[in-house]
């Protein structure tokens, strides 16, 4: 069967390819490789996203050559790039780099090369207004793109509450991008549309989250993604939940019976084919 990981990291000082094969040995079978800021290459000095780009399809490209699973790769401008860039080049000059980044985002989606643009959004902990309304601004631009290329976005930010889905719901009505296109990365168990305001949840697949999901989901119990937010960190190993994780998960959810393979085949096949626009198999 297919099992789906919808978000994880690899860096090049990292395990890198490696750590995938402990999820292919799990069962594991396709993945999203989100880019994030390699801050060993010393890249945001200049705010150098095409070289962070291209080193996140650098380990895309290992990961084919030396495991089975097939990846796809999501690109942007993370959030809190934009308060170092402002520390090294003045604000306007920080929010013109990241919508630039966000644009060059856009043009790997059109060249094939990435599914979506992310993670982006805005910082998860406090920042002052303008770091605020600007990481808003953004966020609201790569929207836009995301609708002239027709993929998702997938967006990083603080922990959801109803006002947060209602605010990302309206950036996304005013960018012309459907709401299911907003990828709400690292979410907890909200699944049903009248509580997210349609957008969909990227689920970290802890045993809690997904019990509640099954548990309480009702019709909508299979709107959602898995992922492990895993950060291929050599200093916090496992950091955020393992390769492993998914294909783990989602076994036991079946052996326990809390779900069924029809369900899974939802999760892990036709909803990344919906939102995606890619072919998953059989």
């Amino acid at each position: 069967m297919i099992i789906f990981d919808n978000h994880l990291h690899l860096s090049p000082a990292g395990m890198g390819w490696r750590a995938i094969k402990e999820f292919e040995k799990r069962g594991g079978t396709h993945i999203v490789l989100s880019n994030m800021p390699y801050h060993e290459l010393g890249l945001m000095e200049v705010g150098d996203f095409e070289r962070e780009f291209e080193t996140t399809l650098s380990l895309a490209r290992d990961v084919r050559e030396n495991t089975g699973v097939v990846v796809f790769v999501s690109l942007g401008p993370y959030p809190v790039d934009l308060l170092r860039l402002a520390e090294l080049v003045g604000r306007e000059k920080a929010e013109e780099k990241m919508r630039w980044g966000m644009d060059l985002a856009a043009e790997y989606v059109r060249r094939g090369e990435a599914v979506a643009i992310g993670e982006v959004g805005r910082p998860h902990f406090p920042v002052d207004e303008w770091a605020w309304e600007a990481s808003n601004r953004v966020l609201e631009y790569g929207m836009s793109l995301a609708a002239e290329v027709g993929c998702p976005v997938v967006v990083h930010c603080e922990s959801a509450t109803e006002r947060t889905w209602a605010e990302l719901a309206e950036m996304a009505d005013r960018a012309g991008l459907p709401r299911e296109k907003v990828v709400k990365h690292f979410s907890g168990p909200v699944v049903d549309p009248s509580k997210n305001m349609g957008l969909f949840p990227s689920v970290i697949a802890s045993r809690e989250s997904l019990k509640k999901i099954f548990r309480s989901g009702g019709e909508f119990r299979t709107r959602f993604l898995m992922e492990t937010d895993y950060i291929d960190d050599p200093k916090r190993p496992g950091a955020v939940l393992s390769p492993a994780t998914v294909p783990k998960r989602t076994m036991w959810l079946l052996e326990s019976g809390i779900a069924t393979e029809s369900d899974m085949d939802v999760v892990h096949r036709k909803n990344p084919e919906r939102l995606y626009g890619v072919e998953m198999g059989e």
